[in-house]
């Protein structure tokens, strides 16, 4: 009897263990709803495919993602086992302990060799120069610009263009271009406009934009180190870029007062403007011939210079990042050791994510792939971010309500409207201690 009972104790023990391990092979990873996140499924399954473990990339809308991801992060919840999240989102979660922290991951694989670095002080790296590291540049991601090349190499618009400004009708290489090509084609007479710009306040999208003027225009948002804001973000160099904004917001077509990537891929495909700012991720809708009908003449990009020559653009994109209240963060670790391998990236990149491998990036065959890759690598390499203090949403909040009414309404002046922002984000930095 308990020669029997003993070997039914180790079989029910072989059970309990092999169910622990099967349970153990399953990991879920949690991503906003969108394409990037299709790309990352099949992906995921060709991992199952060489290993056996499943993995499972669940996703809700973007108006919900945040909501739904600190949600279950406060509640120390379990149901994750990493998420690819917003950068912004850095300094939040890794000061929560929501996030693993990856330095010795990403030292052990020396991923500031093999990740851009623009993507690892970004999406990473926190707090800013620390190197401290949170999360594995997974969604590259930028805004860039497409423009109607037919519209561009009609003859005669090439030649009344040459007659009016003195030089060659091209995709713009700096603001003052774009300012005169946004003019130029800005016939609301013939229901054509200059211009498709960024103005949505409700999240990031009016930012964003501002932002791609403000760094190409030599100016910074303020010192991530020491969070001194007055004589930064009110620097006369961010005056000039405002102003630039709210100019070209002149050339955009009827009600883009609230308008964000949509209606920004719908200027391009429904004949609206002859240039439009979007992030890089929803550009492959644009050389579609199923979404875009105007997808044989849409040409691609990258942000222009400002009036000093320097060339930056407002970073999107996401890094993934292991939830430390996971059961599973072994296996979710080594789904990162072969997610960041050359030959994955390289496949990522083939399905459509959007690498942040210098190595992917900087070959010929990444480059050629698609008509926007070459503006995407060159961007990728020359992008700046919002602050990822914890205190971002507010930070956010003000910047949108300051800018908001200048860019789109004309109310007060640039200067006012910064100057204001200024003292805003020094109280927030204030009432949070950051700068003592």
């Amino acid at each position: 009897m308990r020669k029997t009972m003993t070997g039914l104790l180790a079989g029910i023990g072989l059970m309990w263990a092999c169910g622990s391990s099967a349970q153990a092979q399953e990991l879920t990873i949690f991503w906003a709803e969108w394409d990037p996140a299709n790309y990352l499924q099949e992906l995921a399954n060709e991992y199952e495919a060489q290993t056996g473990v499943k993995v499972t990339v669940e996703t809700t809308p973007w108006a919900d993602f945040q909501t739904k991801a600190f949600t279950e992060f406060n509640a120390k919840g379990s149901a994750y086992d990493m998420v690819v999240g917003d950068s912004q989102w850095i300094g939040a979660a890794s000061e929560a302990g929501h996030y693993v922290d990856l330095t010795d991951f990403f030292n052990k694989h020396k991923l500031n060799e093999v990740m851009a670095p623009a993507t690892v002080k970004y999406y990473a790296e926190y707090p800013s120069n620390s190197k401290k590291y949170w999360s594995i540049p997974a969604e590259g991601d930028a805004v860039g610009w497409s423009y109607r090349k037919d519209w561009f190499e009609d003859p005669k618009e090439m030649e009344a263009f040459k007659a009016k400004y003195g030089y060659d009708l091209a995709p713009p290489k700096t603001w003052a271009e774009m300012r005169d090509i946004a003019e130029f084609f800005h016939r609301p007479g013939e229901k054509r406009y200059g211009i498709a710009i960024y103005t949505d306040n409700s999240y990031d999208g009016l930012v964003m934009g501002v932002e791609n003027a403000m760094f190409s225009y030599g100016g910074e948002l303020g010192d991530y180190q020491s969070y001194k804001v007055d004589g930064i973000i009110n620097s006369e160099k961010n005056v000039k870029a405002l102003e630039m904004y709210r100019e070209l917001y002149g050339f955009t077509p009827p009600g883009w007062a609230k308008t964000f990537f949509v209606e920004n891929n719908q200027a391009i495909t429904e004949n609206l403007a002859a240039m439009s700012m979007n992030y890089f991720a929803f550009f492959p809708a644009l050389v579609n011939e199923a979404s875009n009908p105007n997808a044989k003449v849409t040409g691609f990009f990258a942000n222009p210079a400002g009036p000093g020559g320097e060339q930056f653009a407002a970073l999107g994109g996401q890094g993934i990042s292991v939830i430390s209240y996971s059961d599973n963060q072994e296996e979710a670790m080594k789904f990162l050791e072969w997610f960041i391998k050359d030959e994955t990236q390289k496949r990522w990149a083939e399905l459509g994510g959007y690498t942040a491998s210098a190595k992917v990036l900087e070959s010929p065959e990444f480059q050629n792939a698609t008509p926007y890759n070459k503006a995407f690598y060159e961007t990728m390499f020359k992008v700046k971010d919002f602050w990822a203090t914890p205190e971002y949403a507010e930070l956010l909040i003000q910047m949108n309500q300051r800018i908001y009414p200048f860019v789109t309404a004309g109310q007060g002046t640039a200067k006012e409207a910064l100057d204001s922002l200024a003292a805003d984000w020094k109280a927030t930095f204030d009432k949070y201690g950051r700068n003592k």
